[in-house]
């Protein structure tokens, strides 16, 4: 696990979250890609292969304020994808937790995420509580879930 760094990590992060969220769910590339990549801090995961296994985004500072609702000390959790052969290893919980570490080293007293409703189980066994009504993101049922650090 280690925070991408240059143009070639970039890319390994993309190629995750596009085969997760564009071939796998369908997601219109469009809407996958915004000007929050460019100002975020992404985690990447990759196998002893190197194979970049999967990724995570933080937004913290100015952009998390505007998107959160001005809530200080709030960072936000985002697009985390994992590869289909790496499901089930524990790799997702160990991306949500180095997110959250990298919030805490920002400062960050809570952790807010939109997670596809279906997803909701895992980040309730991570501390994650649902809040607010359910709402469409890229066509996909969504609730945002907070986490107090």
């Amino acid at each position: 696990m280690r925070v991408a760094e240059g143009e070639a990590d970039l890319a390994l992060v993309h190629g995750v979250r596009r085969e997760v969220f564009v071939v796998e769910q369908g997601i219109a590339e469009e809407e996958e890609w915004d000007d929050l990549d460019g100002t975020s801090e992404h985690l990447l995961a990759v196998g002893a292969d190197g194979r970049p296994l999967g990724t995570a985004r933080l937004i913290h500072g100015e952009q998390a304020l505007k998107l959160t609702g001005g809530i200080e000390g709030r960072v936000l959790l985002g697009r985390l994808a994992v590869v289909r052969t790496a499901r089930g290893t524990g790799l997702g919980a160990e991306l949500v937790r180095a997110v959250e570490a990298a919030g805490v080293a920002r400062g960050a007293r809570e952790v807010e995420l939109h997670a596809q409703v279906r997803a909701m189980g895992f980040y309730e066994r991570l501390g994650y509580v649902a809040e607010g009504p359910e709402y469409l993101d890229a066509g996909i049922p969504h609730r945002t879930m907070t986490r107090v650090l």
